[in-house]
């Protein structure tokens, strides 16, 4: 198996869901890993997708006569450049399209909003190694967010605020098992309208064993496990307060063929506290496609 092969088989077990209203520096494309060749470049579109009616206070569920609820559909067109193995450049382009039911000094209310969200940059700083029986690498990311989506919408697709972002991650990865593990903190700067998102600090992790791949064909897929864990400060939106603690898990599917590979997840919410009242943030779905050269 040639070393590129051997990417590309790795790579594909690495997409990871991120909460559909926004990219943080957790994750980053294409796969977390790839290209690992001088000169690579790709790209991946994933489209992710949350829903919830389920009021909260604290981790207690409420009433909810109103009806209020919330439900985020965003596609993500997400690229590198490795300048070199070690260095890379990514971006990550949100499409959003959303609606919410509010009740806050009258009757029950839909807002919606859709457009171009807020873009991330990144720059990844890698250090490989390689053992006898595996091979990984340490990683560390710094990331803004830029002011590009509108807060002109009654359900706004942006915040009006240049935030920064930094993770700092480790990959392993051997015959038939990967792990992944990131550790991120997110400042997010004051917005417009009101909005002021609380900092933020979460852990992901993937780990996944990988059943079958033809080496003669470079087809093979991943079957992983996903957990995360995230805790956001006391913020503010157009929709009132905004913070509180979750982590999830769910299954992921990954079906790599050559430079091609797709994968399916879906998350769910197994602890959540807020703060004050809000919608609970939901159940996660993501499928994607992406691609390297």
């Amino acid at each position: 198996m040639n070393r590129r092969s051997w990417t590309l088989a790795v790579f594909a077990a690495l997409i990871s869901l991120i909460p559909a209203e926004r990219a943080y520096a957790q994750h980053q494309p294409v796969m977390d890993m790839a290209p690992r060749w001088q000169g690579g470049w790709g790209f991946q579109v994933r489209n992710t997708h949350r829903f919830s009616d389920e009021l909260v206070a604290g981790d207690s569920a409420l009433a909810n006569p109103f009806g209020r609820d919330r439900r985020i559909n965003t596609t993500w067109l997400e690229g590198v450049y490795t300048l070199r193995r070690e260095l890379r450049f990514t971006v990550k382009i949100p499409w959003v399209d959303q609606r919410r039911t509010v009740a806050q000094a009258g009757p029950a209310a839909q807002e919606t909003g859709s457009g171009l969200g807020d873009v991330v940059l990144g720059l990844q700083l890698k250090r490989y190694y390689n053992k006898r029986s595996s091979t990984g690498n340490f990683g560390l990311t710094p990331s803004v967010r830029l002011p590009t989506g509108s807060t002109s919408n009654v359900y706004p697709v942006g915040d009006g605020s240049l935030d920064v972002g930094l993770s700092a991650a480790f990959s392993a990865e051997m015959a038939n098992l990967y792990q992944y593990y990131v550790l991120y903190y997110w400042r997010n700067g004051e917005g417009t309208r009101g909005i002021n998102q609380g900092d933020e600090l979460g852990f992901a992790m993937n780990v996944g064993i990988h059943p079958y791949h033809d080496n003669l064909r470079n087809i093979g897929v991943f079957l992983m496990g996903d957990l995360s864990a995230r805790y956001e400060a006391r913020g503010e939106d157009t929709a009132g307060t905004t913070g509180g603690k979750r982590i999830a898990l769910g299954p992921v599917l990954v079906a790599y063929m050559n430079n091609m590979m797709v994968r399916a997840e879906l998350r769910f919410p197994v602890y959540e506290t807020v703060l004050d009242s809000q919608i609970s943030h939901g159940t996660d779905t993501s499928i994607g496609i992406g691609f390297t050269f």
